[in-house]
């Protein structure tokens, strides 16, 4: 099993979206256990306090080491990763879910207001960013970790789910089609419904390459590929061209 504690000034944030939907079912199936608590609790002083103001002025606060250190000494194992989330950390991508999936206790810090004191970085294993953008705290970058690790736990979902979603092998995912067999006009591509097998899955290799080529090229510049891959793409870059002399 799994466990994860998660630090944050907002537990409220956290409780409602990882007792619901997939998250809540696997803790209910005791695949994973997800404890979210209060930094406050850690607090200084009668205010529980927990930030002050940056050395050299700024707007803002920041939140003091202190509050964050007694946590980790309640919190922390000798098996435990210590995972701070900020828009300086690693990119956060499907490799990195994987290799967390695999851990057994993760805790996640959340900072909050103008960032952490970076002492703190120094207590931390592991930094991840979501994105390059810059949000209120960490909550939700917390919920989009956890949630990507948590439905890779075996037994969490249907294992060929996650095998042929985007990023499992390093390309987009292809197009997906549920009934009716036309809508608007458009018809599903005949292929899906032939029965034959091998088309099929040459098909979804082909356009999960197509997606990928047009919408992040970046995702093949290393990636290796087999033989089929590269006649797939060499057709698809000739397609390409051709309705371009069109």
């Amino acid at each position: 099993m799994l466990e994860i504690d998660v630090l944050s000034l907002f537990p409220a944030m956290l409780q409602g979206p990882l007792a619901d939907s997939i998250p809540g079912r696997i803790q209910e199936r005791g695949l994973a256990a997800v404890r979210v608590h209060d930094l406050r609790a850690w607090g200084i002083g009668r205010h529980r306090s927990v930030d002050d103001q940056p050395y050299g002025g700024g707007a803002g606060m920041v939140i003091r080491p202190e509050p964050v250190a007694d946590a980790l000494a309640t919190l922390r194992r000798p098996d435990s990763t210590v995972v701070l989330l900020d828009p300086g950390g690693e990119p956060f991508r499907q490799a990195r879910a994987l290799e967390l999936a695999e851990r057994s206790h993760l805790i996640f810090i959340c900072p909050r207001y103008e960032g952490v004191d970076e002492r703190i970085r120094a207590m931390a294993d592991l930094e991840l960013s979501i994105g390059d953008y810059v949000l209120t705290g960490g909550e939700l970058p917390a919920l989009v970790v956890i949630d990507a690790v948590l439905r890779l736990l075996p037994g969490a979902i249907d294992a060929e789910s996650t095998i042929e979603e985007s990023f499992a092998d390093g390309l987009l995912e292809y197009p997906q089609y549920t009934r009716p067999a036309e809508f608007d006009g458009v018809r599903i591509p005949a292929v899906l419904t032939s029965g034959d097998h091998a088309a099929v899955h040459r098909w979804r290799r082909r356009e999960a390459l197509r997606r990928t080529l047009e919408r992040r090229p970046d995702l093949l510049v290393e990636r290796p590929m087999t033989v089929l891959e590269r006649t797939l793409l060499d057709e698809i870059r000739a397609e390409s061209e051709d309705a371009g002399d069109r």
